[in-house]
């Protein structure tokens, strides 16, 4: 099934420092998108990701193209650190307190690619769902990890947990008095149990 692959996966034969260009312009247009919207100028981008304009419409022959790879790319790294953290952070819940600074990260990605997201353009109909299938089981793995080290009450459901952070991010960029990090460490404490 083609839509279960990791969407990092280069084709076949695809040079390295294609790849490299690739990863190098979601970056940038993620970054771009969150400060400029979606519609920033394709020159803007380019300027970013020190390439030029031919370069991003080789990659992403439309707008829509380039935004769908961003809202992947971004779920492809949040969902990768997850394991990565786990296995280097000191304690299971210290990586899923980092974990859930990165999803916070990559929520403010999507808030910023949420009007485009629901423009109705069929490219966009699955993402939710890969947002899904990708995040939620590396949320649950965080969660049991530090389930079982005793470090949080058990049965926090990952979906939960993914909805709460999620309410807690909206109205971030309309409102600069409000700071949805200073919640969500409160949610972590309210999750976490007491060392005593």
């Amino acid at each position: 099934m083609a839509a279960s692959q990791p969407a990092q996966v280069p084709a076949r034969g695809r040079r390295a420092d294609a790849v490299r260009n690739e990863q190098a312009l979601l970056d940038a247009a993620a970054a771009v998108f969150v400060t400029s919207g979606v519609d920033a100028p394709i020159r803007e981008i380019a300027t970013r990701a020190g390439v030029g304009i031919g370069t991003i419409y080789r990659h992403f022959p439309s707008r829509a193209d380039l935004v769908i790879a961003v809202y992947r790319h971004q779920v492809e790294v949040c969902a990768e650190a997850g394991p990565a953290l786990l296995e280097a952070a000191e304690s299971p819940f210290a990586a899923l307190r980092q974990w859930v600074d990165l999803f916070a990260d990559f929520l403010v990605t999507k808030h910023g690619l949420a009007n485009a997201l629901q423009s109705g353009d069929s490219g966009f109909q699955a993402l939710h769902t890969y947002f899904l299938d990708r995040l939620l089981p590396v949320c649950a793995q965080l969660l049991q990890a530090s389930a079982d080290a005793g470090e949080i009450t058990s049965g926090i459901q990952p979906y939960e947990l993914m909805r709460g952070v999620g309410n807690l991010c909206i109205g971030h960029d309309s409102d600069p008095r409000y700071d949805p990090r200073r919640l969500i460490e409160l949610l972590l404490q309210g999750i976490q149990r007491s060392q005593r």
